[in-house]
């Protein structure tokens, strides 16, 4: 198990230090300000940057972004996407709209922005939270031990500063100097070269859709943005390498029109690019994500294929993974191995990315001239027109292939933090959003996505009468409260935490009959459940928080009966003084 010794709580100075104020060092920034730590971002660019990377932000990433209070921004700035349409050799194969009837969320959509858009958003949104960033600040160097980190900061003067910090987390992209500082190798394998242009287009095809475009020996991806006429376009087979010269504007304009006329099978003109950029991406990622005290999230991480844009989805799922873990931890109210699921959780989710962005890219790079040359005009018509006109195998197709973008499907059941249990609706590990987008306009389904941005745990218990549930939830209310929301749904009075469900529809989407319960991460990830609320089945669903067992009554059925200590308790068994202080 891991221990960290206790590092005295100064008035004003920071708790964590993150490196890179990219979109996942943001996220990070704001959850860990959000539960009341101070935190410093430094940033070793000058400046915001002024060019965008990625541009797709999907429906899991706008469920977080919704918890954080900031998807109304990046719903009002960015174009709502649902499908995926498919020309090759100037022929339509197949339009796939996205189908998220078995993945239910409140944001059935993809939606293009622009990096630079959504990193000035969250850097609006840490600002709120007395936050800025330190632009031209170098992270040259770290060392740490059981008390600490010491990271060595060069600023744009020259001038080195000797910072030292609780925790540091690393978000400062594929070439992570915290990575390279602790030694996290990345293993995987290179890949190829693709060249990425943001212009305008002129054609008589609406941008309502995603297009993956064909031309037989090559394929092209073109995704619309917010402002009529300007998109994103990507070529997997650049006529430059990194580092060659970027040639004019006229001549990418120029290779451009030629491709995707081809491809789509009429005029098509492209405008000189404002940006390009080539690069040869990577299949790589670290086999651990934290050292000591330090941790990786990203690109840090992982780096991939950018064919199915999960590179900063998935960066911002593990700041936010991390963020409330890391605060937790640091205010006493878990035990240090609450830490170590961060990598236990989210490692495998980096293998399953590198399996998923390998398939996305061979169905964005797939070349007719691997079929026989009699089959090489045929094999995709013949095909995409089988799925076109078989409708079940067309929304099977649908479902795994925008589905699988979307980050619906990703779910914790072998956590350790995941207690499996009957008698509920949501499965452990599941997303409890999915509850709050069946009926989306029922007041309850309201009160639930308003309950997911709270940063505490969430106790949601349907109401039955006077009995051991009730006793439960209310003692529970009262030790926890620092750390545990207690909600309460029911028609009848009584019952800490009081949850509109008028309707009873919550309940039903939930799937709690009366005295049933769920424990709701502050990620919004179902932790435990069951068909009654007990102090014991409660004590074991929280045990994974690593709370040291001093005893603490809770009222039971029966009277006193022992449950899980205090957070004072917990907190001075953690570092063996009698009043509680930060880890």
């Amino acid at each position: 198990m891991r221990t960290f010794a206790a590092a005295p709580s100064e008035p004003g100075k920071e708790r964590v230090l993150v490196v890179g104020a990219g979109p996942v060092g943001l996220t990070a920034a704001h959850e860990l300000a959000r539960r009341g730590l101070r935190v410093r971002v430094v940033d070793a660019a000058p400046g915001p940057a002024r060019t965008s990377r990625a541009v797709a932000v999907h429906p899991r990433t706008l469920e977080t972004f919704d918890q954080m209070g900031i998807v109304d921004g990046v719903l009002a700035e960015g174009r709502r996407n649902a499908a995926f349409t498919m020309y090759a050799g100037g022929r339509r194969l197949v339009r796939l709209e996205a189908d998220y009837e078995s993945m239910p969320t409140r944001f059935p959509y993809t939606v293009v922005i622009g990096q630079t858009r959504t990193e000035g958003l969250l850097r609006e949104a840490v600002g709120r939270l007395g936050v800025t960033v330190e632009w031209g600040v170098r992270l040259t160097g770290l060392e740490q031990d059981r008390d600490g980190v010491r990271a060595s900061l060069e600023h744009p003067d020259g001038s080195v500063e000797e910072y030292e910090v609780p925790w540091l987390v690393g978000c400062d992209g594929g070439h992570s100097t915290v990575r390279k500082q602790l030694k996290l190798p990345l293993i995987g394998e290179s890949s190829e070269t693709w060249e990425l242009a943001d212009a305008s287009v002129e054609m008589d095809l609406a941008p309502d859709t995603i297009y993956w475009v064909h031309t037989g020996g090559q394929a092209l991806m073109m995704v619309p943005y917010r402002e009529d006429g300007r998109w994103r376009l990507l070529d997997t087979a650049p006529v430059r390498r990194p580092g060659d010269p970027a040639g004019s504007g006229a001549e990418v304009s120029r290779r451009f029109s030629e491709k995707l006329s081809a491809g789509l099978g009429r005029p098509v003109h492209v405008g000189e690019p404002e940006w390009t950029s080539v690069f040869t991406f990577q299949q790589r990622m670290v086999p651990r994500m934290d050292e000591g005290r330090c941790f990786v999230a990203g690109d840090a991480a992982h780096v991939h294929s950018p064919a199915s844009g999960q590179g900063m989805n998935t960066g911002v799922q593990e700041a936010y993974n991390l963020a409330w873990k890391l605060a937790m931890v640091d205010r006493g109210q878990a035990g240090a191995e609450l830490l170590a699921t961060y990598g236990q959780e989210r490692v495998p989710v980096g293998k399953a990315l590198l399996g998923s962005t390998r398939k996305a890219t061979f169905l964005v790079q797939f070349k007719l001239h691997r079929f026989k040359d009699a089959l090489a005009g045929l094999a995709l018509p013949v095909v995409f027109t089988v799925v076109r006109n078989v409708r079940p195998l067309r929304r099977a197709i649908q479902r795994k292939v925008l589905g699988g973008m979307s980050g619906l499907r990703l779910a914790y059941p072998e956590s350790p933090l995941t207690t499996p249990g009957e008698g509920t609706g949501l499965p452990a590990g599941s997303r409890a959003a999915a509850a709050a987008a069946l009926h989306p306009d029922d007041p309850g389904s309201t009160e639930l996505r308003a309950e997911l941005r709270d940063t505490r745990w969430s106790l949601v218990w349907a109401q039955a009468g006077p009995g051991e549930a009730s006793i439960v939830a209310a003692s529970a209310a009262a030790s926890y409260g620092r750390w545990l929301s207690v909600r309460t749904v029911g028609d009848g009075e009584g019952g800490p935490g009081p949850l509109a469900d008028p309707s009873g529809q919550l309940r039903r989407s939930l799937g709690l009959e009366p005295c049933g319960w769920l424990l709701i991460r502050p990620d919004g990830y179902v932790a435990a459940g069951g068909s009654g609320l007990t102090r014991l089945g409660l004590e074991r669903a929280l045990a994974p928080l690593g709370l040291l067992a001093e005893v603490r009554h809770i009222r039971g059925a029966r009277g006193s009966v022992p449950a899980l200590p205090r957070i004072s308790d917990a907190s001075a068994q953690l570092t063996g003084e009698s009043e509680p202080r930060r880890a």
